[in-house]
C-alpha cells in the first residue's frame, strides 16, 4: 500500500509541474480569424461560356382532342387509357349521343309537320284562289250586265234609267272589292306560307345540326402517335397545393370545349428549356448540347440550339420573379424510342471560348441603380468601391472590364460583412480567400 501511494505522489507532483510550466509560458493561444469579408483575385485567362439549363422533353406535335360543340354535358363512354398507341383515324374517344339522337328523332318529326302544313296551305291557297276567281268573273259578269243595262237608258224611263245607273256603279265597287280582298287574300297566304317554310327550314337545320354533333361523337386521331388523357376539373370547385386529379374515365361527364385527351407524335422529340436573359446573350442556334434525360439515367444524348425565341416569358401567374426567361428548342441529333413526352432533363450547352479576359466570381458583382459594381482591397481588410462593366457572364464567372489582373475583391459587400460579424460576434462568413 505505501508503494502505490508514493506512485500516485510521484504522478500528482509531475502533473502540478506541468501545469505550472504551461502558466509560465501564457495560456494556449487560438489561430487567428480569418479575414472576414471572403475575398477572391481578378484572373485574366480564357474562359467558355457553357450555358446549363433544366427542361424537358416534348414530342414535335401534339394535338388536343377536345369535346364536340353538342351545347351542354357530354358522358363519356369509350375512352382510350394513357399511353395508348394510336394510328391516324382510329377513335380515340366516344361520347354518349342518346341526348343528339333525341334532339334528331325531335327535329324530324318538326320537319314532318312542317312539310304537311305546307302542303295543306297550298292545296286550301289553291282552292281559294279558284273561289276568288270564280267570285271575280261573276263580279265582272255583273258590271258586263250592267253596262248593257245603262246602254238602254235613253229607251226607258228616267227612274228605270237611274235604277240602271245604279245597278252598274254596284257592281263595280263590288268588283273593285273582290280584287282588294284576293289581292290580300294572296299576300295572307303568300306570307304564311313562308312562315311555315322558315320553320320547316329551321327544323332541317336543327336535325342537321344534331345529327353532325352525332358524327363528331367520335373523337378520331388526327396523327400516329400515343395517347395522353387529361386531369378531369370539372366538378372540381377549389384546389390547393400538391392536390393530384384523376384523370377521365369512362362514365365521366364533361362540357363541350373541354380538352380530354391529347395525342403526342411518337418519333419525333424535341428538348424545351427555359434560360435567362444573361445566358440566352450566350447562345447561338447550331450550338452543340448534352442532354441528360432524368428517366434514362446514365445515358447522354446530342443535340443542336434551334431557333431562339425572342419574346420573354416571367413564368406563370403564381411565380413572383422578376428575373427575364426565354424559351429555347434543341433538336436531337439521335431520337431514342424509349424517350417519353414530359420526361425532365439537364441540358450543358458548349457556348462559344473567350480568350484573354478578365473574370471574377460572378457573386462578387454587386448591382445598383442599373450599375455595376465591386469592392477592390486597397489594404488588409479596407475595401473601396469600384465601378466596372459587365461584357458577359455565365453562371458561375462574369467578364468584367475596369480592373487588373490579380485585383483582390470582395465576394460580399464588406459593410454588411462587417456589422454582421459584430451584431453576431462570430468568426468570418464562409468563404474561401482569394489570397
Amino acid at each position: 500500500m505505501k508503494r502505490w501511494r508514493g506512485v500516485i505522489l510521484v504522478v500528482a507532483v509531475l502533473a502540478v509541474a506541468g501545469v505550472a510550466a504551461a502558466l509560465a509560458k501564457g495560456s494556449p493561444v487560438l489561430p487567428d480569424k480569418g479575414p472576414a469579408v471572403p475575398t477572391a483575385k481578378v484572373v485574366r485567362g480564357p474562359l467558355k461560356l457553357t450555358v446549363f439549363a433544366t427542361g424537358e422533353l416534348r414530342a414535335g406535335r401534339t394535338v388536343n382532342l377536345v369535346a364536340p360543340p353538342a351545347g351542354g354535358s357530354l358522358r363519356i363512354l369509350k375512352l382510350m387509357p394513357t399511353g395508348t398507341a394510336v394510328k391516324k383515324d382510329e377513335p380515340v374517344i366516344e361520347f354518349d349521343p342518346s341526348d343528339q339522337q333525341y334532339n334528331v328523332e325531335q327535329a324530324r318529326s318538326d320537319l314532318a309537320e312542317a312539310e304537311q302544313q305546307i302542303v295543306k296551305m297550298k292545296a286550301d291557297n289553291a282552292v281559294q284562289a279558284s273561289q276568288d276567281q270564280l267570285n271575280l268573273l261573276t263580279a265582272r259578269y255583273d258590271v258586263r250586265r250592267g253596262e248593257i243595262g245603262v246602254l238602254a237608258n235613253e229607251f226607258v224611263g228616267a227612274i228605270e234609267a237611274q235604277k240602271n245607273a245604279l245597278t252598274l256603279e254596284e257592281a263595280k265597287q263590288h268588283l273593285s272589292q273582290l280584287e282588294r280582298d284576293a289581292a290580300a287574300r294572296s299576300a295572307t297566304s303568300t306570307a304564311a306560307l313562308a312562315v311555315v317554310d322558315e320553320r320547316r327550314h329551321k327544323a332541317q337545320l336543327a336535325m342537321e345540326r344534331a345529327q353532325s354533333i352525332i358524327d363528331n361523337l367520335i373523337v378520331k386521331a388526327p396523327i400516329d402517335g400515343l395517347v395522353s388523357v387529361k386531369d378531369n376539373r370539372d366538378g372540381q370547385y377549389f384546389f390547393f397545393s400538391g392536390m393530384v386529379l384523376p384523370e377521365y374515365r369512362e362514365g365521366d361527364t364533361t362540357f363541350s370545349g373541354r380538352n380530354v385527351a391529347d395525342v403526342i407524335e411518337s418519333g419525333k422529340m424535341e428538348v424545351r428549356a427555359k434560360v435567362t436573359e444573361v445566358d440566352r446573350d450566350n447562345l447561338q442556334t447550331g450550338q452543340s448540347a448534352t442532354v441528360q434525360i432524368d428517366a434514362l439515367p446514365g445515358r447522354t444524348f446530342t443535340a443542336r440550339v434551334g431557333p431562339l425565341s425572342a419574346s420573354a416569358s416571367r413564368g406563370s401567374f403564381f411565380e413572383t420573379s422578376a428575373v427575364r426567361q426565354f424559351d429555347i428548342t434543341l433538336d436531337l441529333d439521335r431520337p431514342d424510342p424509349a424517350m417519353r413526352a414530359g420526361s425532365s432533363l439537364r441540358v450543358t450547352i458548349d457556348g462559344r471560348e473567350l480568350k484573354d479576359v478578365l473574370h471574377v466570381p460572378r457573386q462578387a458583382v454587386f448591382e445598383k441603380a442599373g450599375k455595376n459594381y465591386v469592392f477592390v482591397e486597397t489594404a488588409p481588410g479596407r475595401f473601396e468601391r469600384h465601378d466596372v462593366k459587365v461584357a458577359t457572364a455565365t453562371e458561375s464567372r462574369a467578364v468584367v472590364e475596369g480592373l487588373h489582373d490579380g485585383d483582390v475583391i470582395a465576394l460580399v459587400d464588406p459593410d454588411v460583412a462587417t456589422s454582421r460579424n459584430k451584431s453576431s460576434g462570430s468568426g468570418p462568413l464562409a468563404g474561401a480567400s482569394g489570397k
